[in-house]
C-alpha cells in the first residue's frame, strides 16, 4: 500500500448534493472515502449566491475547520452569526450547531474534520436557522 492517496475533490469525487436533490444551489464533494483517510476528513463545499443551507448540524465527536477560499458567507454558530471573508478559517467544536449562508457572489469552502468518524456522526437539524 502506498504512503499517500491523491484525488481531485471536484473532478473525481461524487457531488453528494446532486444525489440528494440539492443541486444547483449546493455542491458538496466528500473526500473521506476516496482519500482513504484514517484520522481526518476533508470536503469541498460550494454555495450559490445568497443560498442558505436548509439545515444546521452538529457532531457527536468530530471537530471541524471551515476555510473560506472564495466569496463571502455568514456562518451561524449556535445563536451567533459571524461574517467570513476569503481565507478566514474557523474551528468549530463538535457540539456547536452550525449553518452557512453564502454572500451575493456565492461561497466556496474547504471543510476539514477530525477524527474521521464516518458518515453517522452528524445530527441534522432541519429549519434550524430562521429569520
Amino acid at each position: 500500500m502506498s504512503g499517500y492517496t491523491k484525488t481531485n475533490l471536484k473532478r473525481e469525487v461524487e457531488d453528494a448534493a446532486k444525489k440528494y436533490g440539492m443541486a444547483p444551489d449546493l455542491e458538496y464533494h466528500v473526500g473521506r472515502e476516496p482519500l482513504d483517510t484514517e484520522k481526518s476528513a476533508v470536503s469541498y463545499l460550494r454555495l450559490a449566491p445568497d443560498f442558505r443551507m436548509p439545515f444546521g448540524h452538529k457532531h457527536k465527536q468530530q471537530e471541524e475547520i471551515y476555510v473560506l477560499v472564495r466569496g463571502a458567507a455568514h456562518l451561524k454558530l449556535d445563536d451567533e452569526v459571524i461574517e467570513l471573508t476569503q481565507w478566514d478559517a474557523v474551528r468549530i467544536a463538535k457540539d456547536t450547531v452550525r449553518n452557512l449562508e453564502a454572500g451575493s457572489e456565492g461561497a466556496e469552502l474547504i471543510l476539514i474534520g477530525a477524527p474521521n468518524t464516518g458518515p453517522n456522526d452528524a445530527e441534522m437539524l432541519q429549519d434550524w436557522w430562521t429569520d
